[in-house]
C-alpha cells in the first residue's frame, strides 16, 4: 500500500489557517524550511558530490593542454681565443591524452559517484525532516509555555484573594495566624513558579527563534492531526522501504561495492594513445641576435601505450582489502540503521499511546479536581475546611490542568515523531505550498562537466553566483 498517497490526503489540513493574524504551524514550518542553515549546509554537500560525478567523467574524455616557453642562453669555449656563443629560443607545444581502456576502472569510479549522489540526496532528506520536527516541537512548547503561564499566573490571582479573605477572617477571629500563614506561604510558592515558567517560556522562545528563524507571535490552535497507519506494524514496514537513512545506507553499500571493482581493476592493464605537435626556434650569433642563423624545429607524434602494474609493493592488494573491509563496515550500518528506524517507530507510537492515555487521565483528574476544589471552597466558607485544604485543593487543580496540557502537547509531537520514524516529515508530504530544493537540478547541469567557456558552464556560473549572494 502506498502510504504517501493515502495519508497525503490528510496532511493537507496543515494549510488550514486558523486566525488572520496568528501565526499557524504551516507558517512556523515554512520558516524552518526557509531559514535553516543545516538545511543549506547538507545542499551545498548534495553539490558538490554532483561535482564527483563529473569529475569521475573526465577520465573518459581527452585532456589537452598547451606549453609555451622561452630562453636566453650561452656557452664559452676556452682555446687560443675565448669564444662566447649566445642563443634566444622559443617553442610552443600542443599535446592530447586519451585512455582507450583502463579495465574498466573510471566507470566503476562514474557508477560509484552516481550512487553516493543519490545517497547524499537522501541524506539532504533526512536532515529536512529533522529541521522540520524541530520546528514542530518548537511550535508545540511555546504553545504549551504560554498555557502554563497563564495557569501560574492565574495561580497567583486566585491565591492572593485566598490570602486577602484570611487575613479578613483572621481579623474577626475566624481563623488563626497559622492559616494566614500556610496561604502567605503558598502565594510565595505561586509566585516562584510563575517566575520560572516564565523563564521556561522565555528558554521555548528562544528555541523558536532559533528553529523557526524569526521570534514566535500570537500562536494559532494547531491543525487537526494528520493519519497514520493502520497498525504499527504497517508503518514500519512502510518506513522500512521509505525511510531516507535506510535508503542512503543501501547506497552507500552500493558504493562500497563499486570501490572493490575499482581497486580491483585498477590491477589490469590500460591502454592510452597521445599525440604531441610542437615548433621550437633558436637564433645564434655573439649575442643570439643573428637572425640569419635560426633554426626551426617542428616535431609532432602519435604514441600508443600499454601498461600494467607487475609489482608495487603489495599497496594494490591492499587497496582491494580494504575496500572489502569497508564494504563490510557498510553493511553492517545498514544492519543498524534499520534496526533503529525500527525501533524509532515502536518509540513513537509507544510514546503516541502514553500520551492519548495521559490526556483521558487527565481529562478525568480535571473534571473531578475542579468538583473538589469547589465543595472544599464552600465548606471553607461554613468552617468545615481550613485554609489549608482549600489550598491544597486548589493546588491539585492546577497540578490538574497543567498535566492536561502537557499530554496535549506531548500527543501532537508524538504525531509528527511517528512521520518523521516513517520518513514522511518533507515539506512536499506536509503540502506546505512552497518551493522546495530540486536536488537533480543542479545535477543534470553538471553531470557532463561542463567548461567555463560552454553555454551549460556560464549558466552554471550564475547559479552559483545566486547562491552565494543568499
Amino acid at each position: 500500500m502506498n502510504y504517501i498517497k493515502v495519508f497525503g490526503a490528510t496532511a493537507t489540513a496543515l494549510c488550514i489557517s486558523v486566525s488572520a493574524h496568528a501565526e499557524t504551524l504551516t507558517d512556523a514550518l515554512i520558516g524552518a524550511y526557509r531559514q535553516s542553515g543545516l538545511l543549506d549546509q547538507q545542499q551545498a554537500v548534495l553539490r558538490a558530490a554532483d561535482e564527483d560525478v563529473a569529475q569521475a567523467l573526465a577520465g573518459l574524455r581527452p585532456a589537452i593542454s598547451y606549453s609555451v616557453s622561452a630562453g636566453y642562453g650561452g656557452s664559452s669555449t676556452f682555446d687560443r681565443d675565448t669564444t662566447d656563443r649566445w642563443s634566444l629560443s622559443a617553442s610552443v607545444g600542443l599535446s592530447a591524452e586519451i585512455t582507450l581502456f583502463d579495465s574498466g576502472r573510471t566507470r566503476f569510479a562514474i557508477d560509484g559517484a552516481k550512487e553516493n549522489v543519490l545517497a547524499t540526496r537522501e541524506a539532504l532528506v533526512a536532515v529536512e525532516q529533522q529541521i522540520l520536527l524541530r520546528a514542530v516541537i518548537a511550535f508545540m512548547n511555546v504553545r504549551r509555555e504560554e498555557q502554563t503561564v497563564g495557569l501560574r499566573r492565574n495561580n497567583v490571582r486566585v491565591i492572593t484573594e485566598q490570602l486577602r479573605a484570611a487575613r479578613d477572617r483572621f481579623e474577626v477571629g475566624e481563623i488563626t495566624r497559622t492559616d494566614v500563614a500556610q496561604a502567605e506561604a503558598r502565594l510565595a510558592a505561586a509566585r516562584s513558579n510563575l517566575a520560572a515558567a516564565e523563564g521556561q517560556l522565555a528558554r521555548s522562545r528562544e528555541e523558536y527563534r532559533n528553529a523557526v528563524g524569526r521570534a514566535p507571535g500570537t500562536l494559532a490552535t494547531p491543525p487537526g492531526l494528520p493519519s497514520l497507519p493502520r497498525s504499527e506494524d504497517e508503518a514500519v514496514q512502510f518506513a522500512q522501504r521509505n525511510h531516507p537513512d535506510i535508503r542512503r545506507a543501501q547506497r552507500l553499500v552500493s558504493v562500497s561495492e563499486l570501490q572493490i571493482q575499482q581497486a580491483e581493476a585498477a590491477m589490469g592493464p590500460s591502454v592510452n594513445l597521445s599525440g604531441n605537435i610542437g615548433l621550437e626556434r633558436e637564433r645564434g650569433g655573439v649575442y643570439g641576435l643573428d637572425s640569419t642563423n635560426d633554426v626551426d624545429t617542428r616535431s609532432q607524434g602519435v604514441n600508443i601505450t600499454l601498461s600494467q602494474p607487475i609489482y608495487q609493493g603489495g599497496r594494490l592488494s591492499s587497496l582491494v582489502r580494504q575496500a572489502m573491509a569497508r564494504r563490510d563496515q557498510q553493511r553492517a550500518g545498514l544492519h543498524i540503521v534499520v534496526n533503529d528506524v525500527r525501533q524509532n517507530v515502536g518509540n513513537a507510537y509507544a510514546d503516541l499511546r502514553v500520551a492519548r492515555a495521559s490526556i483521558q487521565a487527565s481529562q478525568q483528574q480535571v473534571r473531578a479536581a475542579r468538583v473538589a476544589f469547589e465543595g472544599v471552597r464552600e465548606e471553607a466558607t461554613l468552617g468545615a475546611r481550613t485554609t489549608l485544604d482549600v489550598l491544597d485543593a486548589e493546588q491539585e487543580l492546577l497540578d490538574a490542568t497543567n498535566d492536561l496540557i502537557d499530554a496535549s502537547t506531548q500527543e501532537y509531537i508524538a504525531y509528527y515523531q511517528v512521520l518523521s520514524s516513517m520518513g514522511l516529515l518533507t515539506a512536499d508530504y506536509l503540502n506546505l505550498g512552497i518551493q522546495t530544493y530540486d536536488p537533480a537540478a543542479y545535477y543534470n547541469m553538471v553531470k557532463d562537466g561542463p567548461t567555463n567557456r560552454s553555454q551549460q558552464g556560464r549558466q552554471l556560473d550564475r547559479v552559483l553566483r545566486a547562491l552565494g549572494k543568499q
